[in-house]
């Protein structure tokens, strides 16, 4: 490893043991290079990939902290890494298993205020809808907020950063694209309907399975696969 990689390793191990903690402001710069033994320069090296990674964030004129540590900061790379990826049905799967998962445990977890919001975001799916011509943009924010409301509402902060991280912005801008059927945009809104009347009635069971059967119905229009979700 480099000199630089041993300074991540470092303050890594320094959180594991409760030596720093998030929000923490880290020890002056040549106490921190004494304590990991390495110099200064390999040390602001490897600050610089630990902020880069979401552990570590400079504050202007007020030194170096450790991050909230919230998955959805440290997973966000995940999304970077979905979207250099060719093979993108690959990831797919990957979404629909975990978004599936997220579906029922939202239906046993989710609070008033969140059924609103998912309300909220059907309501201006519909009114996207009816623009003409079809505004995507519209739609793919509309889909984003359905979707990542549906993961918060899982109560897992990891599997709600997993969701957001492997279908952002730019992925389903492709997917709403690509879709080739006619009609498709309408069917994707009725299963949003579904997703969220199952959520709404506490039925984990029937949500995973409205949720499992959007998804695929998606993928299958965005390919001109026909199957019976999107018939």
């Amino acid at each position: 490893m480099s000199r630089s990689d041993d300074v991540v390793a470092g303050v890594k191990q320094m959180i594991l043991d409760g030596r720093l903690h998030a929000g923490q402001r880290l020890p002056a710069e040549k106490e921190l290079a004494a304590t990991l033994g390495v110099s200064r320069g390999s040390l602001r090296e490897g600050v610089h990939a630990l902020g880069t990674l979401g552990i570590l964030e400079s504050r202007h004129g007020d030194g170096t902290y450790v991050t909230t540590l919230d998955p959805a900061l440290l997973l966000a790379p995940v999304g970077f890494v979905a979207e250099l990826q060719d093979d993108a049905a690959a990831f797919h799967t990957v979404r629909r298993l975990l978004e599936t998962e997220a579906a029922g445990l939202a239906a046993l977890h989710i609070g008033d205020d969140c059924l609103a919001r998912l309300r909220a975001a059907l309501d201006e799916t519909a009114r996207a809808l009816v623009e003409v011509p079809l505004d995507h943009d519209r739609l793919v924010d509309a889909d984003l907020a359905f979707h990542e409301e549906v993961a918060r509402a899982s109560g897992n902060p990891v599997l709600a950063a997993l969701v957001v991280g492997l279908a952002g912005r730019a992925s389903r801008t492709r997917l709403w694209r690509g879709l080739s059927h006619d009609g498709a945009e309408n069917r994707a809104f009725v299963e949003h309907e579904a997703i969220l009347a199952a959520v709404a009635a506490r039925d984990p069971d029937r949500a995973r399975l409205r949720m499992a059967t959007h998804l695929l119905g998606l993928e299958d229009s965005a390919t001109g696969v026909w199957s019976p979700a999107n018939a």
